[in-house]
């Protein structure tokens, strides 16, 4: 990687290799990757020796998009079990660091909490996944952050017609 190269770091998002610093810790000087996350406006150093490791990788490629619109259009997972165990599960899968699976934690996720409440810890990990998808597809189709959101979100409720939540009011007719 060099600088200029846009790349994802796991759990955190995508960004730009802003350069490659030495430093000194403990002794030893090894070589950094300085990468800048616009989304959290984060400046982050990773040890060049363990990029393998920690799972950067650069951002997919324009001809990948079809391949995730499948993903935020398909049938949603049915994870059976409690909160927890969903949560979980969507945190292991998000941290393989792979896009489609990303994607479809942010699907899965917001479907359901279209349908009913959702957990604190599932909302925030909601969040996450839409945060990490979206900056990605920032650099992919060269849009901003909101319209890119707002493509997402179409995306997610193709062939998924929105119910309301449970425990919501029904609506009154204005007819006597």
């Amino acid at each position: 990687m060099k600088p200029g190269d846009k790349v994802v770091y796991p759990m955190h998002g995508a960004g730009e290799v802003a350069g490659i610093e030495e430093n000194e810790v403990g002794g030893v000087t090894k070589s950094y990757y300085v990468l800048k996350l616009p989304m959290g406006n984060m400046k982050l150093m990773l040890p060049v020796d363990k990029v393998d490791e920690i799972g950067l990788r650069p951002i997919i490629d324009e001809s990948e998009v079809e391949n995730l619109v499948e993903v935020l259009r398909g049938r949603s997972d049915n994870v059976q079990g409690s909160w927890n165990k969903r949560f979980h599960a969507n945190l292991d899968r998000m941290k393989t660091g792979n896009i489609l699976d990303v994607a479809a934690v942010a699907r899965n996720l917001t479907r359901q909490h279209l349908h009913k409440k959702i957990s604190g810890g599932e909302r925030r990990l909601l969040e996450l996944s839409r945060q990490i998808l979206i900056s990605e597809l920032v650099f992919v189709m060269n849009k901003t952050p909101e319209e890119i959101s707002e493509w997402v979100d179409a995306q997610i409720e193709k062939n998924n017609p929105v119910v309301p939540k449970e425990n919501s009011e029904p609506e009154l007719d204005d007819e006597v």
